[in-house]
Formats: structure tokens, sequence, C-alpha cells
């Protein structure tokens, strides 16, 4: 109710972080047991006795579209968490107004560094985070949350801008603090609770709208891209520490990429991150994720 008299709208959720009412449509009795649900997307998942998911985001008048039963009218909110008396928590829809919240989840689970690598971008992208809500979250993680305009829709990612860093936006959500899950309570930072989300810096959300896929620049003379322009960037993935692989090479894979020599610097780039300590996988999937970003996924 506290949310939701901030104009935020929210949603029970389960001690698994999902949404806590089981979906109308998937022809199974409600058992008053919590569904499987996708957090990302907001929507439950199809019942394993559903050959299609419904494509209802609430328009039936029932309960159990996931994000899309997100509500600030009280009554609603009592009618929601009185159908799912077990919820030990709730989400808040993003993307809607007045605050069209934007969610940045730093995640400390994967063994990355996350808050280092939005201190990196910040660094590169000339913005700073300014003064707004802060929630912890059981893992150790910060959820920070910022207000978008009104006339771009922010989707949501896992990994996109950088690895551990994942977005919520139009269609997701984000749970609310003082939710009880299976590892922990969610908590606001001390001295941020009263704040109101702050507006996203311009630079900032240029980087969380995909832009439209960029081909390479064309090799100057005809001839191919040069791999030894990029060994600079292979040693400064080499002089990584621990807790700073994943972020160095993030880097170089992005200047790589902007540089015309993405595709050329991949070998040498992954051999540089095994060598540091990373694994083939997390250094294929901090290479996809910089070539996403940069447009050439």
């Amino acid at each position: 109710m506290s949310a939701a008299e901030r104009g935020l709208a929210v949603i029970p959720l389960s001690r698994t972080k999902l949404p806590a009412l089981r979906s109308p449509h998937h022809g199974v009795p409600h058992h008053g047991k919590p569904h499987h649900g996708d957090p990302q997307a907001g929507l439950p998942h199809a019942d394993p006795t559903s050959p299609t998911p419904s494509p209802c985001r609430g328009a039936c008048g029932r309960m159990g579209h996931g994000v899309y039963d997100a509500s600030s009218d009280p009554h609603r909110i009592r009618e929601l968490f009185a159908a799912a008396p077990w919820a030990s928590g709730y989400g808040i829809a993003c993307g809607l107004p007045p605050y069209h919240l934007i969610g940045i989840d730093l995640d400390t689970k994967s063994g990355t560094d996350a808050p280092a690598a939005l201190r990196e971008l910040a660094l590169r992208h000339l913005f700073t985070i300014p003064d707004t809500v802060v929630v912890t979250t059981p893992s150790g993680g910060r959820h920070i949350w910022l207000s978008g305009p009104p006339d771009t829709v922010v989707p949501n990612s896992a990994g996109r801008l950088a690895p551990g860093i994942d977005i919520r936006g139009a269609g997701g959500y984000l749970v609310g603090p003082g939710s009880r899950t299976e590892r922990g309570v969610y908590s606001t930072v001390p001295g941020t609770a009263h704040l109101p989300p702050a507006v996203c810096p311009a630079a900032l959300l240029r980087l969380l709208v995909p832009a439209p896929r960029r081909r390479p620049p064309p090799p100057r003379g005809g001839v191919p891209p040069d791999p030894q322009q990029g060994q600079g960037l292979v040693q400064f993935v080499l002089a990584a520490h621990e807790g700073q692989r994943n972020t160095r090479l993030f880097w170089a894979a992005c200047r790589a990429y902007e540089n015309g020599i993405g595709e050329a610097l991949t070998g040498p780039l992954t051999d540089a991150a095994l060598r540091v300590g990373l694994t083939l996988r997390e250094a294929r999937s901090t290479l996809a994720s910089a070539a996403r970003l940069t447009g050439h996924a």
C-alpha cells in the first residue's frame, strides 16, 4: 500500500520472486500454490498440460496475468493479495506512469563485478547515477530505480549492457523492498527510501534503448583490418586482476567492434580471457554482449 501511495503499481509475489497467481488460461484448477512464471516478461509460462500459452494480458478481467495484473488502486490490491494469501512479497511494475520505472539490476551471483562495470560505462559515456531509490537483494546485489520518459520504451535485458547488469523495463518488474523470498529480505539502502526515482541520465537511456544494427566501417583502401591494431586491447585484458576480467574483456570487445576489428579480434580476446581465468563460456557470453551493444550481433 505504501508503494501504491507513491503511484507504483504492484502484484503479489511468491517466495520464488515469481507472480503468485496462477494463469486462468492454463486449464489447471487453482490449488492455492504459486505458479512458475517468467519474471523477465511478467507472463506465466505455459502449463505442461496446455499446448500453447494464452496471449491474454488481462483483457478477460480475471487475475493471473503476471505483471499485467499490476495496480496502484487500493481496492484492486486487496483483491489480488486476498486471492494469493501465500504471497510473501510484491513486485513493482516497470514502464508505467507516473515514473515509467527503469530498474538497473546489479547482480553479484555470476562472479562479475557489476558495480565496476556500471562505473566504467558511466566514465566512458559521461553520465552519473543521481541520488535515487536503491534496494539491496538477499544475494548482495542492488536494484537502482530510475524514471524514464513516457515516450520511450525501455526493453528488459540480461547482460546486454554489460555482464552482470540486467535491465527491467516495460513488461518487467522489480521485487519491492520488504519482500521476503527463499533467500532473504529485500531492503532499501538507508537514506534512499524517501527519494523519488531519479530521472534516467540521457546518455544511459541511449544505451538502454537498442540502436539499429550498424555495419562495420569498410576497410580503408580495400585492405582488411589488421588484427595487430588490437594488440593493445588484448594486453588490456591480459592485465586484468580478479574481479576485473569480465569488465575488461567487455570494454576491449566494444572498442574492437567500434573500430571494425571485432571479428578479427574474437580469437585473440578469447585466448586472453582464458589465460586470465575466465571459462570459455564466460568469454563467449561477454563477447556476445559486446557485439549486441555495439550493433554487431
